[in-house]
């Protein structure tokens, strides 16, 4: 027994030995190599590597061909459990969409009894309600008719139909924004730097007929154009309607319309 153990011990250690053999051989080769070699095959490791990191750039730079510039992140008031919608803020937004954007967009799912005890009085957003016009019936007669607007009415859409919609806006449909500040990536800071982030084509973009550069738009290249500049309205509150002011002040309120029991589910949380 102790034979066969003592043999099965010579044979494990010639194993051993067989195997670290050739690797001592091979540290003692590169050792005795000259200083020339040596150089030579640092030089062909740095150029492998430096090859496959040119791989690397190029197939990301293949990727970022059709690029995306993301937005920056701004301090918005409503952002963070402590925070809340900035009131003030929000009137002069819905000024803005009031004159500028709902000559395109709806917001189909806000009706003006919402805006109650949020930015207007009852009597406001009746008086508001009452400068839209609708088409009701019908009446006895069995004839539409118009009437003005009501606390129940939803906000008034710019065109009767997507296809009167699409014809005005070079094929594009323009969506509803009741819900865009969540139905876009990047939220309320993407809408801003939209809104705000129009430029001259750079060298080698191709824009189409009815077509406008934005960084900020999939592609560049976007139908609707520059709607916000400064001083295209007045604010009844007096406060100077810079160009960055408007698209702050109706994303805002653009917020508030995709989530309007924001502040209140933040009071439950802190309770």
């Amino acid at each position: 027994m102790a034979a066969i153990v003592g043999r099965a011990s010579r044979e494990a250690l010639l194993k051993v030995s067989g195997n670290v053999q050739p690797q001592n051989a091979r540290n003692l080769s590169f050792q005795n190599m000259s200083k020339g070699k040596k150089m030579a095959l640092g030089a062909l490791g740095t150029m492998t590597a430096g090859g496959i990191g040119f791989a690397v750039a190029l197939n990301t730079a293949v990727l970022a061909s059709d690029f995306v510039v993301h937005p920056p992140k701004f301090p918005w008031s409503f952002k963070g459990l402590l925070s809340a919608y900035d009131r003030d803020s929000m009137r002069r937004g819905f000024e803005v969409y009031k004159q500028v954007c709902a000559a395109c967009h709806s917001l189909e799912y806000i009706r003006y009894r919402e805006l109650v005890g949020v930015i207007f009085s009852k009597d406001e957003a009746k008086a508001q309600a009452a400068e839209a016009t609708y088409v009701d019936g019908p009446n006895d007669k069995g004839e539409m008719f118009e009437r003005p607007g009501k606390l129940t009415d939803v906000m008034p859409k710019p065109y009767p139909n997507p296809e009167a919609a699409k014809a005005a806006n070079n094929g594009a449909l323009p969506p509803d924004l009741t819900f865009i500040t969540r139905a876009r990536h990047g939220g309320p800071d993407y809408i801003y730097a939209l809104l705000t982030g129009y430029k001259e084509a750079p060298a080698g973009v191709n824009l189409g007929e009815g077509q406008h550069y934005n960084p900020y738009f999939p592609g560049g290249a976007i139908s609707m154009a520059q709607a916000l500049y400064n001083e295209i309205i007045e604010y009844q509150d007096g406060t100077p309607a810079t160009q960055s002011q408007l698209a702050k002040d109706v994303v805002t309120f653009l917020a508030w319309c995709a989530e309007p029991e924001g502040d209140t589910r933040k009071r439950y949380f802190i309770k």
